[in-house]
C-alpha cells in the first residue's frame, strides 16, 4: 500500500487541505493520504496554535467520511524537535509492508534541499507535488527526478491563518471549513 503523508499543523484543517488530499489520492498511485498533525514546536510562540489533540480532532472530523483519508498523530510521541526523516524511518519500521511518500506544495519543494537528510528521503521515498499560485513549475534542481511526481490539482489559496484572522474579526468562514469542523470550532469558541 502506498501512503501519501500530508504534514501540517492543520490549525484549522480546511476544504483546501481536503481538495488537495483528494486530488492526490484520486490522480496518482497513492492508496491513502494520512494527515500527519505536527506537534507544537516548543521553540516557537504558541499564539493561536491549538492543542495537538484539538487539531487532531478537527482532522478526524474532516476525514471521517472519506475512506482514503486518515488522521495521524504519529509525531506526537516522537522525540522533539522531530525531522521528517525520523518520522519516515519510524513509520517504515512500524509498517514494513507499506510504502510512504511525501505530499508537498511546489513552494516547499523549493527549500527541500535544506531538509535534514533530504538525499536519503529522495532515495527511499517518492514526493508528490501540487501547484502553488506563487510558484512556477517544479524547481529545476528536482525537475525530471524519477521520485518527484507533479500531480495536477487546483490552486487553492485558502490558508489557516486567513481563517483564524477572519474568525477573530467576527467574519463568517463557514464555507471554507468542513461542516463538522465549523461546528466544533464554533462550539469550542476557538480563534475568537
Amino acid at each position: 500500500m502506498n501512503i501519501g503523508l500530508y504534514f501540517g499543523s492543520f490549525n484549522p484543517i480546511h476544504v483546501g487541505h481536503l481538495i488537495i488530499a483528494n486530488q492526490m489520492v484520486e490522480n496518482s498511485d497513492l492508496d491513502q493520504v494520512w494527515f500527519v498533525v505536527t506537534p507544537h514546536n516548543p521553540f516557537k510562540k504558541k499564539h493561536t496554535l491549538l492543542d495537538n489533540y484539538q487539531r487532531l480532532e478537527m482532522v478526524y472530523l474532516a476525514t471521517k467520511d472519506y475512506i482514503k483519508l486518515k488522521p495521524s498523530a504519529i509525531e506526537f510521541n516522537l522525540p522533539q524537535p522531530n525531522y521528517t526523516i525520523n518520522t519516515l524511518t519510524y513509520l517504515q519500521e512500524k509498517h514494513p509492508k507499506y510504502q510512504f511518500s511525501l505530499i508537498m506544495g511546489a513552494d516547499n519543494l523549493k527549500s527541500f534541499h535544506k531538509w535534514k537528510n533530504y538525499e536519503v528521503i529522495l532515495q527511499n521515498h517518492a514526493i508528490y507535488v501540487y501547484p502553488r499560485i506563487s510558484q512556477g513549475a517544479v524547481d529545476t534542481q528536482f525537475a525530471g527526478h524519477k521520485k518527484i511526481h507533479e500531480v495536477e490539482a487546483p490552486i487553492i489559496e485558502i490558508s489557516s491563518t486567513m481563517i483564524r484572522n477572519a474568525i477573530k474579526a467576527g467574519k463568517s468562514v463557514k464555507p471554507l471549513l468542513p461542516e463538522n469542523v465549523w461546528e466544533y470550532l464554533d462550539k469550542m469558541n476557538f480563534y475568537r
